[in-house]
């Protein structure tokens, strides 16, 4: 068995966001590890570097992952179907 490399692909504040973004990339079929630094962990930090949790992906996901978030984060990916008429 070979080991897969991940690299980080963004640290969001907060482990509520961090899941919303797991869920978003694992929608593409990205997997995800997060990863929060200790203290914030311990005590539920949300807030200041603390709070922030990585966001890593295999390293041959990076850059979909990258596009996808950046999509994400720029508002591209809000669902247009509100401004067209259903049939």
């Amino acid at each position: 068995m070979t080991e897969e490399n991940w690299e980080v692909v963004g640290e969001i504040s907060g482990p509520f966001q961090a899941e919303i973004i797991r869920g978003l990339l694992e929608a593409q079929e990205i997997p995800v590890v997060l990863s929060q630094d200790g203290i914030g962990r311990v005590y539920s930090l949300t807030i200041g570097t603390a709070g922030l949790v990585q966001v890593f992906v295999p390293a041959k996901d990076f850059q979909r992952a990258k596009k996808i978030l950046d999509d994400f984060q720029s508002g591209a990916l809000e669902d247009q179907s509100g401004s067209e008429e259903l049939e």
